[in-house]
């Protein structure tokens, strides 16, 4: 599933770890670059999909060339963590099929901010304890819904020194009023900086300009960056936060320079 990337910046094949989060025993995949450490380290935040192996592989390509350590931990019951917990996804489309879209948004806000986040926590204690690592110089990254646990990750947790968010809920902004006022309260409660992208062709890039609005009207220090089309359809957009590392890499490690996690 996660395939040793064949450049010369990775020494080793990505590692399968295991953390605790409460109860539960969930993995993670760690990826090193081949240069001395200590590293800066980016803990990578995926979707509510099911597998993530070659999205996560890019990422770490794009993070490692640049000596950064990648850490991809997953959450309760999606992908090396099935069997621990239930999937977000799972109760949703349960909570769907029972009671409506509406409960389903309203839920997913819920989870957003108890159990999902429970785990993002989980994993960036964890993260800290890795050998060769930088434990004052982590960042909390990702994609879609790991863009928006991301998000409130910069309210949320204590120990990171900067968030960056790709596509943050972009599938789910227009009809998650509950997600929405999540998001735009982390903005306005960030404890550090934020850089958020998008590309023009995601499915709606409303939630980076409003997520950066917010942090404008606090005085909170981000950038937001608003990238061409990637590909052709709204998922190829919406995906560059994976496979669009050679557009949006040099911009971010700037960011990160100034930010001081790396």
């Amino acid at each position: 599933m996660f395939a040793a990337i064949a450049f010369c910046a990775l020494l080793l094949a990505p590692q399968t770890v295991e953390f605790a989060s409460g109860s539960l025993t969930l993995k993670g995949v760690v990826y090193r670059p081949g240069s001395p450490g200590p590293h800066p380290l980016i803990v990578y935040l995926h979707g509510i999909g099911n597998e993530y192996g070659k999205e996560i592989d890019a990422v770490a390509e794009a993070y490692t060339r640049h000596g950064f350590v990648v850490f991809a931990p997953f959450r309760r019951g999606q992908s090396l963590s099935a069997g621990q917990g239930i999937a977000m996804r799972d109760r949703l489309l349960r909570e769907q099929k029972e009671h409506g879209e509406a409960a389903a948004r309203k839920m997913q806000a819920q989870l957003m901010d108890g159990e999902q986040m429970d785990d993002v926590r989980a994993a960036a204690d964890f993260a800290r304890t890795l050998p060769g690592i930088s434990p004052d110089r982590i960042t909390i990254a990702g994609n879609s819904f790991g863009g928006a646990l991301a998000v409130l990750a910069a309210a949320r947790l204590t120990g990171i020194r900067a968030v960056v968010a790709s596509a943050p809920a972009a599938q789910a902004w227009k009809n998650a009023p509950e997600m929405r006022a999540l998001l735009l309260d982390a903005a306005r409660h960030a404890r550090v900086p934020l850089f958020l992208f998008q590309a023009a062709n995601d499915f709606n890039t409303e939630p980076s300009a409003q997520i950066a609005a917010e942090l404008k009207a606090s005085g909170k220090p981000y950038v937001r960056k608003l990238y061409p089309a990637f590909g052709k359809a709204n998922m190829d957009g919406h995906h560059i936060g994976y496979f669009g590392g050679d557009i949006w890499i040099a911009d971010v490690v700037n960011f990160l320079k100034e930010a001081g996690a790396m």
